[in-house]
């Protein structure tokens, strides 16, 4: 029964949303929690330490009455919702493997002159998550690790793809807090501060996220250029294509149907239809609801530490954003040398502490439960938002416990410290100061 409660709290969530209960949101959250309580052991590291710092902290907070159940119960919600945005979009995996040309992918985008290799990675690895976020993830990386395993790539040729594709996805993804309308780190941003809107940031971010995408087009030129020379030429579109664009638009007009329908917004409406488009197509092709349910289930299992990851950094990140008094961080802010100060002290914090060990989630959860005091002292907190968004973008390249970079390690069969530092970190030292100054110029 165990192996089922993850999946229950995903579906009870989902209805949650589906149908605006707070109290079943809160039902999923329980369950949730009380799945990584009972399967702590079978957590990897870093999943199972940040659980049981999140779970004793709500455990003493509770105890001592620093936490009401109002509290308790914000924190299991966000866990759910969080947790659950993680699983449900990770349900592409399951079409992966019933689609040669999502198989063959990475055919598809080496084709053309290698100049523009790299901005299409990153380009259309920002496009498709900018409306299915991690799911994007999970369908890129596990076409990759197929089709390496299908060509018998090994050695310096596999780890060379691996770099420069599973990078480049990165890269492409860490876009996502900059431009799009529905990522998450906008929806947080704008629930704790209604006066700003992803309008007001996106001229801000969007110069950040150009100047992402042109510092890792040097970068990676080279390799870009070597792994074109190695893909496997095609002749016509793979089988199913017809048939995947039916998929596709069955998802973005389930999408829209929701959107215009309901008060769903476009980053909610997705949780729903992936993975009911998804199960759908399961079952009309396999004609088997057992083999789809245990199939479901186990791509859930599979992505359990990351959705662990998400669901706690959510719950702690709220919780100690709660146990902040307002009147402290008012006066604190009021004493800071000026905005700039500020923005950059936000930016720069959130890869710092992801690079030793805290998610880049639970930071930007606890900072932006603290950025509407910007507006009860009198500072406009647009610059310090926009550093939010840049600091959350290189958090998530650089955290070796975040996500998205577990995720490209599980999927290439990597060390996370590879991917985060190695791959990344002459990026970030080379981007860095470029986004302090872009920072400066816009105070």
């Amino acid at each position: 029964m165990i192996h089922y409660l993850l999946p229950f709290a995903v579906v009870t969530e989902l209805l949650a949303l589906v149908a605006g209960l707070d109290r079943l949101s809160v039902v999923a959250g329980a369950a949730m929690l009380g799945y990584f309580v009972l399967t702590l052991l079978q957590l990897a590291g870093y999943a199972r330490y940040l659980a049981m710092v999140t779970l004793a902290t709500l455990a003493l907070l509770g105890g001592s009455g620093r936490l009401g159940a109002a509290d308790l119960a914000a924190a299991a919600t966000a866990a759910a919702f969080y947790g659950t945005f993680l699983a449900s979009l990770g349900m592409m995996q399951c079409l992966v493997r019933r689609f040669e040309v999502l198989r063959r992918i990475h055919d598809l985008l080496l084709g053309g002159p290698p100049l523009w290799l790299y901005p299409k990675y990153a380009l259309t690895s920002f496009g498709v998550a900018s409306v299915l976020n991690f799911g994007m993830m999970n369908l890129l990386c596990g076409a990759l690790s197929e089709t390496l395993s299908e060509r018998g790539i090994t050695g310096a040729t596999r780890l060379r793809w691996l770099r420069s594709v599973l990078s480049s996805t990165l890269r492409g993804f860490a876009l996502v807090p900059l431009i799009a309308p529905t990522s998450v780190a906008v929806a947080i941003i704008t629930r704790e501060v209604p006066e700003l809107s992803w309008a007001q940031l996106l001229p801000y971010s969007a110069s950040a996220a150009a100047v992402f995408v042109l510092v890792g087009w040097v970068l990676e030129y080279r390799r870009f250029r070597q792994i074109s020379a190695e893909r496997t030429r095609l002749e016509r579109l793979p089988g199913g294509s017809l048939r995947l664009l039916v998929v596709i638009a069955g998802v973005f007009g389930l999408m829209a149907a929701l959107v215009s329908l309901t008060p769903l917004n476009v980053s909610r409406a997705a949780m729903v239809s992936v993975p009911v488009v998804t199960c759908l197509y399961m079952l009309w092709l396999d004609r088997a609801p057992a083999r789809m349910l245990a199939e479901v289930v186990d791509n859930t299992q599979a992505l359990r530490n990351e959705i662990c990851i998400f669901a706690a950094s959510a719950a702690l990140g709220v919780t100690l954003a709660l146990q902040v008094p307002p009147a402290l961080i008012a006066g604190l802010l009021a004493d800071q040398a000026g905005i700039c100060g500020l923005a950059v002290g936000a930016m720069v914090s959130l890869p710092l502490l992801a690079a030793v060990g805290i998610a880049p989630i639970t930071v930007l959860s606890f900072l932006a439960g603290l950025l509407s005091q910007l507006t009860a002292t009198g500072l406009p907190p647009l610059l310090v938002a926009v550093a939010l968004v840049i600091g959350f973008s290189m958090a998530m390249m650089l955290s070796p416990f975040g996500p998205s970079v577990m995720l490209l390690a599980r999927f290439g069969q990597l060390s996370r410290w590879l991917v985060a530092f190695g791959w990344n970190g002459l990026f970030a030292l080379s981007t860095l100061p470029l986004m302090l100054i872009l920072l400066w110029l816009w105070e």
